[in-house]
């Protein structure tokens, strides 16, 4: 087995307990409901009912997922103990949000809602709820509205079970710093190819490509699996065979190492295809030189929005970020 399938093969390092956990106050973070979306849209309830139910669409679905979610928000609130200070913060708030190191953090949403709060803390805990599980898949929301309570007395006991999860982290020569949770992309932010040259260790190629996934182990499950299954099938289709990677390559949770694939490596006089896969650790990190002299970007967890600039001139550093997220398991 080589190096990076025994890397890949490992497996889940178990959950470590809370250190002396002293909690002050509950952050509880939430997302706006369609509803909610739809009256900022419509200005009223009525006027959005009007204007989708002339449009066909059934308005009463949408008007009972935002009372069921308010009603497992109103439920959270309830449970927190008095003596115990609460605050709610939208999802949109985080940027500016500053947490304080004593605050327990109580996601109410989808999972990707736990992704984009993690990124803002500095080792506070989060307790992740799925607020619909017949509609959420919630691989990163181990509690129901019904599981809250007894997550929430463990863990302000300081007896439940924490889960780490590593985060990757790209820093930029211009001073520009960009974490994630699950996934990097590094690439162009239009359908051009990227240019860079790319360095880890004592191997150097120039490349061309549609651009670059890291994946934490978090993220190994999605776009990662995504790369995997089109590498096989078009190996499969040219009639060569493949040995899928141990586990089909989930990477445990807390790993001291990532995972890069280059998507659509160009082969010419001048770009080469050879280092296109492999892992990253704090020893050896993977580094990029932009070639491109506009739309290159670095974005995090799938969210173009959340990007920093890679044009040229700028040189990236790919590695581990130095602090991890904390998942009440």
């Amino acid at each position: 087995m080589s190096a990076l399938a025994s890397r890949l093969a490992a497996g889940r390092s178990p959950a470590v307990n809370p250190q002396g956990a002293r909690f002050e106050k509950v952050v509880i973070v939430r997302r706006r409901t369609e509803l909610e979306d739809l009256v900022r849209r419509f200005n009223t309830v009525a006027q959005a009912r009007f204007y989708l139910e002339h449009a066909g669409q059934d308005f009463a679905p949408i008007e009972a997922g935002h009372n069921r979610y308010q009603q497992v928000l109103d439920g959270i609130r309830s449970t927190i103990p008095r003596g115990l200070k609460q605050q709610v913060i939208e999802r949109d708030q985080l940027v500016q949000f500053s947490f304080d190191p004593a605050d327990l953090v109580v996601t109410v949403g989808p999972d990707g809602l736990v992704v984009n709060t993690a990124k803002y803390l500095d080792e506070q805990p989060i307790v992740a709820v799925n607020p619909d599980p017949g509609t959420i898949d919630g691989i990163l929301l181990p509690f129901t509205a019904e599981r809250f309570s007894p997550a929430l007395h463990d863990t302000l006991q300081g007896e439940s079970r924490i889960q780490a999860v590593s985060m990757a982290e790209a820093r930029l020569s211009d001073g520009q710093r960009l974490v994630a949770f699950n996934d990097l992309f590094i690439g162009p932010r239009t359908h051009v190819s990227a240019r860079y040259q790319i360095r880890q260790g004592d191997k150097t190629e120039e490349q061309s490509s549609s651009g670059l996934i890291v994946s934490t182990g978090a993220g190994s499950t999605g776009w990662l699996q995504s790369v995997y299954a089109g590498a096989a099938g078009v190996v499969a289709a040219l009639g060569g065979q493949v040995t899928p990677p141990p586990k089909g390559g989930r990477i445990p949770w807390d790993a001291d190492y990532l995972a890069f694939a280059v998507r659509e490596p160009f082969p010419s006089k001048v770009t080469g295809t050879s280092l296109v896969f492999g892992i990253i650790t704090r020893d050896e990190p993977l580094v990029l030189d932009s070639h491109m002299a506009e739309h290159g970007v670095i974005f995090s967890d799938g969210i173009e929005q959340d990007y920093v600039q890679f044009n040229a001139g700028v040189t990236a550093t790919i590695t581990l970020a130095e602090r991890k997220a904390y998942l009440v398991a």
